[in-house]
């Protein structure tokens, strides 16, 4: 009965929202596999599952109960990985390679549990292996190319001038951010902004009723602001920013905080308002010591010294 609950819920919202099988399943599965979960006619794979009901906004935790140990296995490799991910982002370079391996030797693990045509698991792995790199770094060609390669193995007919036109997962949109991110990097600020300007507008339409989902503004608001201020729109950059920093506090999730404000500080110092930017300096200094985030609270004392001739004291 758990199935037939399950795909109720999912042909109400998609039926709901206007979409076809099609829509809601591209890149995940046929749409004969869709009308069989909505029929009760097929047991859902998790992983597969997991993203169409993110897809359709709806909370994966509310409609599952019971899961294979296969399907634990996947679950709990999926989080290391994840967690492997994080680890790396913040860990110095001399911790990079321990952290490198260990995530790789889980992928390999995932890999050889997947199933053939686990798009979406396989989308993880390759996300994961943009963001860990290799000894030689990635150029930033290869990096967008491996990108480009993950989100279309879920969204085939991916468009990068018109991201509204599909519908995508968490995972999905990490990639598209990340997109963005490559752009700024190679200077390219006016691409890197029509992405993330695209992704604030779908999740504000789309991830309305699911907390995790929502989380993702607040850092895409994050990128999005720095886009604007590197370009002088100082005041844009302020809105969105400010944005992201209500959309911390709405969904407790406040790692992208200080950096919300550091930019803020920034934008208000070439608005020439120091005051203002002095107070969001010693707010984004203290909160990344408080989270222990050393390296980002170094960038801070640097802004803060370059803008207002700042000096923070340990």
């Amino acid at each position: 009965m758990q199935e037939i609950f399950l795909g109720e819920v999912i042909r109400q919202k998609r039926l709901e929202l206007g979409l076809t099988q099609e829509q809601v399943c591209e890149g995940i599965c046929d749409p004969i596999t869709i009308s069989r979960i909505e029929n009760g006619k097929q047991t859902p794979n998790r992983t597969r599952i997991n993203a169409i009901l993110e897809r359709l906004d709806l909370p994966a935790d509310r409609y599952w109960a019971m899961l294979s140990k296969n399907e634990l296995e996947i679950e709990a490799l999926q989080k290391q990985i994840t967690e492997f991910n994080v680890q790396f982002e913040h860990a110095s370079k001399n911790e990079r390679p321990a952290i490198r391996k260990a995530a790789f030797e889980n992928h390999q693990k995932l890999e050889a549990m997947i199933e053939k045509g686990d798009t979406v698991s396989r989308q993880m792995i390759l996300r994961s292996r943009v963001l860990l790199g290799k000894e030689s770094e990635y150029s930033i060609q290869e990096q967008r190319a491996m990108l480009m390669d993950a989100i279309r193995l879920t969204v085939p007919s991916f468009d990068i001038d018109e991201i509204g036109k599909s519908l995508y997962t968490s995972e999905e949109i990490k990639i598209i951010n990340l997109l963005a991110t490559g752009f700024s990097r190679a200077g390219e600020h006016m691409e890197a902004i029509s992405i993330l300007s695209q992704l604030c507008g779908y999740i504000r339409k789309h991830f309305k009723d699911i907390p995790v989902n929502r989380t993702h503004f607040s850092m895409i608001a994050y990128n999005y602001a720095r886009e604007l201020g590197i370009i002088g729109q100082y005041e844009k950059a302020i809105q969105i920013a400010e944005e992201g920093r209500a959309e911390c506090l709405a969904s407790g999730y406040h790692l992208p905080m200080p950096r919300l404000l550091d930019v803020m500080a920034e934008c208000y110092y070439y608005l020439g308002d120091e005051e203002k930017s002095r107070d969001l300096f010693y707010q984004s200094y203290y909160l990344f010591k408080a989270f222990g985030d050393g390296h980002n609270r170094e960038l801070v004392k640097k802004d803060a010294q370059r803008c207002i001739n700042l000096v923070f004291e340990g």
